[in-house]
């Protein structure tokens, strides 16, 4: 599992790729925090490149949202996170866009698509 982090203007763009569980988990985790600490903008996590993602990504996606509230925005899920979000019913939860630039470009309000 890689994360990489970067800034975008006021926002912070997380993107991760390979597979999230158990046991690779922790730099995701670390990667939020950190991005947390920031005093406005967005968190954008980009999961376009994740190849496999457990219930345990998902308590962390929750868990993230509960700190950073509508400041966090995934975007671009794989099809294998979308097929998990889909079957748990996530995107009902939080905020989930197309594309990192919609993720971006979101109000507050966190209208996820």
């Amino acid at each position: 599992m890689g994360v990489v982090t970067s800034q975008d203007g006021d926002a912070v763009i997380v993107a991760v790729s390979g597979d999230l569980d158990l046991e690779s988990i922790a730099p995701l985790v670390t990667a939020l925090a950190e991005a947390g600490k920031t005093p406005t903008g967005p968190v954008v996590v980009d999961l376009s490149r994740v190849t496999f993602a457990d219930s345990t990504s998902v308590n962390v996606l929750l868990r993230a949202y509960g700190d950073l509230g509508p400041r966090l925005r995934l975007a671009q899920p794989s099809a294998f996170v979308r097929r998990l979000f889909d079957v748990i019913g996530l995107e009902h939860a939080l905020p989930v866009y197309g594309t990192t630039e919609d993720a971006l470009g979101a109000g507050d309000a966190g209208d996820g698509s």
